[in-house]
């Protein structure tokens, strides 16, 4: 039975180590010895054979552009270029009038192509570079070669961006060049910065945000991809180890990152687990599957690992999470108010009671809403009976919407029920007084507001603060009262007109959102208002309220609209 895997990574670090250290011995075991090194005399020896070997080939070799005579030490290079797998080329320098190198002429070069649409050096032997190479000067290229032949330092991976305009259009690369120098010559080799699988490689790795590493358990040698380099910010060609690893694994994530380890090494191939690694103190989560590269004798010698960075994923899901939270709680405080505001109409606008038809009239209210689900907003109406057997019948608007709107419309409307019981009060008192209570609160808005009575002759005697004037459907015409007397809600008295109403009469009070509409004259929504009330003769103030509220309900209302139809009867 295998040990337990450990918790912390210390311990953990102890028993792969000394897993592998039972690897290598049993490797060992059935590994082949290397001879030994070979002595000074035969090292002479094999020289000297090997000058023999190279004058002959030199006297078969036509790769040269020069002469190749006998115990030419540059046609044995001339001879050994084919054999090298990238392209590869012998420059000697061209110097001008001052001895000063200026460019090189390509002696000698094989058959290897970097690209599939550059020459290969063979077919350039006796140009010079300037010639085959055009861009050799702004790339630094052709510097960069003369530093070699002066100082004898070799170049290594020198990057070179080459565009050359082909017959088929434009074509561009990216080669990396070595070069050496001997006896006053250069050899140079180049091969492309990346084959087409790489680079395909690299962006399947930063698309999926991925990356691979490979763990030689017997060498100790470690190889990443620059996509598990990127992850975890570590500098090409410097991966970390086995070891290293298991010091940025998240603590709790320790026994799953052990249990993944310890299948590879027997061999198994577990299924991938998302790990936690801190990368400079940034946690990542990754998810890591592996194989383990199994010899012929059973032994796991190397482990292969593919790690994809799922820490994007992550915390989008939690951004996710985070708004879909906040729009729940705003959901929820939505619902809670639209409870309050629907609790709020059912005791602001109440149905009306039988006393109003034994007094001679009939009424109907309705409320629209700007929104669909609002409940209520600042527009507002009243109508009772009073104990003198008159009939307060009044309509409002309060600016805004929502429970600050609500709040204020609730204040004017049982400041104005109170003020109504005021023995011998007319609708002008009324408006006065109420202005004044609006006024006296610094955090009021503005509002406006139609105050009337019905008395027990039909007459309606009202006053106007800034309200669209009721409409009155008499002898099959729609009309607006007058509204000479109209005052605003802020300033002064407000005085009041009688209007006689006669049996069958309608009057409509309504709230500005029913005829209000951006970009349009107020006056052409209140003909218009006219015109659809006129059209509701015959009807009763229930009638007549149901018709104008099908015509309005479909428009898009741009302010909430309270409206109330009085019938005398």
């Amino acid at each position: 039975m295998s040990p337990a895997v450990p918790r912390d990574p210390e311990t953990l670090k102890q028993l792969i180590t000394r897993e592998v250290t039972l690897l290598r011995a049993a490797a060992g075991r059935s590994a082949g010895a290397r001879p030994r090194p070979a002595t000074p005399a035969e090292i002479a020896e094999s020289a000297s054979l090997l000058a023999c070997s190279c004058g002959a080939v030199a006297q078969r070799s036509h790769s040269c552009a020069e002469g190749n005579g006998d115990h030419d030490p540059w046609a044995c290079v001339c001879a050994t270029l084919p054999a090298i797998p990238v392209s590869a080329a012998l420059l000697a320098p061209v110097t001008d009038d001052d001895g000063m190198t200026e460019d090189f002429v390509i002696r000698a070069g094989n058959h290897i192509r970097s690209v599939e649409w550059l020459d290969a050096p063979d077919r350039q032997v006796g140009k010079r570079l300037r010639e085959v190479r055009p861009g050799v000067d702004g790339s630094g290229l052709l510097d960069s070669l003369k530093e070699v032949l002066h100082t004898g330092r070799a170049l290594r991976n020198f990057p070179v961006d080459y565009t050359e305009r082909r017959p088929d259009g434009l074509h561009r690369t990216k080669l990396l060049y070595d070069a050496a120098s001997c006896s006053g010559q250069v050899i140079a080799t180049w091969r492309p910065a990346h084959n087409p699988a790489e680079l395909m490689s690299l962006e399947a790795q930063y698309i999926a945000s991925m990356g691979w590493a490979h763990f030689d358990l017997l060498s100790g040698e470690t190889t990443w991809s620059e996509g598990l380099s990127t992850i975890f910010r570590t500098a090409p060609g410097r991966p970390m180890g086995l070891l290293d690893l298991y010091d940025a694994v998240f603590l709790e994530d320790v026994p799953r990152w052990g249990r993944l380890l310890r299948a590879l090494l027997d061999g198994e191939e577990p299924p991938g687990s998302d790990i936690r690694f801190s990368v400079y103190g940034d946690v990542r989560t990754l998810h890591v599957i592996g194989r383990p590269v199994i010899s012929t004798d059973g032994l796991a010698w190397a482990l292969h690992l593919i790690a994809r960075d799922l820490t994007p994923v992550i915390r989008g899901r939690q951004r996710l999470a985070a708004t879909r939270r906040q729009s729940e709680r705003l959901r929820e405080e939505a619902a809670a108010e639209h409870r309050v505001a629907a609790a709020l109409r059912e005791a602001l606008l109440p149905t009306h009671s039988s006393e109003i038809a034994r007094l001679g009239f009939a009424v109907a209210a309705a409320y629209l809403p700007v929104e669909e689900d609002a409940a209520v907003g600042g527009d507002w109406y009243k109508c009772r009976a009073l104990p003198d057997g008159r009939i307060l019948l009044a309509i409002g608007d309060a600016c805004g919407h929502g429970l600050g709107a609500v709040a204020r419309m609730a204040q004017q409307r049982h400041a104005l029920a109170g003020l109504a019981h005021t023995p011998g009060s007319d609708a002008g008192q009324l408006t006065t007084w109420l202005n004044e209570l609006v006024c006296a609160d610094a955090s009021a808005e503005t509002a406006t507001t139609v105050i009337g009575h019905l008395a027990a002759d039909r007459r309606l005697v009202w006053a106007c603060a800034g309200h669209p004037a009721p409409l009155l459907l008499h002898d099959g015409a729609a009309t607006a009262l007058d509204t000479g007397h109209r005052g605003p809600l802020l300033g002064e008295a407000y005085a009041t007109a009688d209007v006689p109403l006669e049996p069958g009469d309608l009057l409509l009070l309504y709230t500005d959102g029913l005829v209000e509409r951006r970009g349009e004259d107020i006056e052409t929504g209140i003909d218009s208002l006219r015109e659809h009330v006129a059209d509701c003769v015959g009807g009763d103030a229930r009638q007549t309220l149901d018709a104008v509220v099908a015509r309005y309900a479909g428009d898009r209302l741009e302010d909430d609209t309270c409206l109330v139809v009085v019938e005398a009867l």
